[in-house]
């Protein structure tokens, strides 16, 4: 994931999250809405709940390495905000990859 395909200011995250279409699974909640963007942009957010930073921070390394193998399954001009929920915890990184594009590939936009 490159660093302009990611939402970083804190008032958009929210407005995304607040006011976006949802999608979710017992793993991952996902808010979309259309960007004014030619690219899928990206935030991830997770918990403190989930855990200690150590694992928070590889969950979220690898979410971002299944968005960077999974690209064309993302389209353009969309934002895209994954919540990752603590069930991610017992699952193999394969099986995160599947319900992620899982939850992806259901998207009706």
């Amino acid at each position: 994931m490159k660093k302009f395909e990611v939402v970083k200011r804190h008032e958009e995250f929210n407005d995304i999250i607040n006011n976006a279409k949802y999608k979710k699974n017992e793993n991952f909640t996902i808010y979309i809405r259309k960007g004014n963007y030619p690219y899928p942009r990206f935030g991830i957010a997770i918990s403190k709940k989930v855990g200690i930073a150590v694992v928070r921070n590889k969950l979220k390394r690898q979410i971002r390495s299944i968005i960077d193998f999974n690209k064309a399954a993302f389209k353009n001009y969309t934002d895209y905000i994954i919540m990752i929920k603590r069930s991610c915890l017992s699952l193999t990184y394969q099986q995160m990859n599947d319900k992620l594009i899982e939850l992806i590939k259901d998207d009706d936009n």
